[in-house]
């Protein structure tokens, strides 16, 4: 099956006529400001559990095979991006080892898991037989960029997700602008907040357990190499960016995107401080919970 014929399969898009539907709909709010919340149950405390009171231990759960008989593999796929959410993306930048091609696009199967050196992965659906542009490349020179998408550009960076032919460029259609990098000969999103220069540590193509012998998907591996922060979003020690500039924008299921405007601060808990030294706290300490 195709890339083309593929996308036409998932049924991502819920309208048949989108733009009147979107049309019905409250326009976006400027005025919404990063702010910082209380959490639900301030005076939360060890062992009370959830902060819904128990209400939801009374509703049921339904069980499902991912490999139950009938179930296409894209059900599984729109559950867990439906479920799994919100989700980081990765604004990908790469370009052919000879230069003649540059691909630009989103990806919602990524994430950074370690910081020395600083690691990041990136999900591709399909095997290396059907690659995607972005893996073809990124494969071919070993270099990306890593682009974090904010919200003053998410219409051009959610239009580089089309399924273009490889050789066409994205860049084009979106807009966007290519910034010169140090460590990558792929191009930046100058626009982007946040840019991190990558260099491919190595890739894993995965095979699928419904249809023994097809190719599903590939896990690339990225280390970076270098960064960049806008200069009004960083403080001083160049260590922390401020979610009131970045502004980033997450995948939900389906075609919703997030915006994150809201957040709370839950100090971590220390063994010693908060469970050593309270007595309530201690009393529940076990080695074993019922029903584990």
């Amino acid at each position: 099956m195709s890339r083309t014929d593929a996308e036409k399969h998932i049924q991502r898009n819920p309208h048949p006529d989108f733009k009147k539907v979107e049309s019905s709909r409250e326009n976006w709010d400027d005025s919404l400001k990063w702010n910082l919340k209380q959490t639900i149950k301030p005076d939360w405390k060890y062992g009370d559990g959830a902060n819904d009171g128990g209400a939801s231990l009374k509703l049921p759960h339904i069980s499902i095979d991912p490999y139950e008989e009938g179930r296409p593999a894209v059900a599984n796929y729109k559950l867990l991006i439906s479920g799994i959410i919100p989700r980081p993306i990765g604004f990908i930048s790469t370009r052919s080892t000879d230069g003649s091609s540059t691909n630009l696009a989103p990806f919602s199967y990524f994430q950074v898991i370690n910081h020395d050196p600083p690691l990041f992965t990136v999900g591709y659906a399909g095997g290396f037989d059907n690659a995607k542009d972005s893996l073809r490349n990124l494969t071919e020179s070993g270099e990306c960029v890593i682009n974090i998408i904010s919200e003053h550009f998410i219409e051009a960076a959610n239009s580089t997700s089309i399924n273009a032919p490889y050789g066409e460029s994205e860049w084009s259609l979106s807009g966007l602008t290519p910034e010169k990098c140090k460590t990558v000969k792929a191009s930046r999103v100058k626009e982007a907040i946040f840019s991190v220069e990558g260099k491919l540590d190595f890739t894993k193509e995965y095979e699928s357990k419904a249809t023994p012998g097809k190719k599903t998907g590939v896990l690339a591996v990225i280390e970076g190499t270098h960064f960049w922060v806008r200069e009004d979003a960083v403080n001083a020690e160049k260590n922390l960016i401020d979610p009131a500039i970045l502004r980033p924008m997450s995948r939900l299921g389906g075609i919703t995107y997030g915006r994150t405007t809201e957040g709370v601060e839950i100090p971590r808990p220390d063994w010693e401080e908060t469970v050593v030294k309270n007595e309530e706290a201690k009393k529940l300490v076990k080695p074993k919970v019922d029903g584990q």
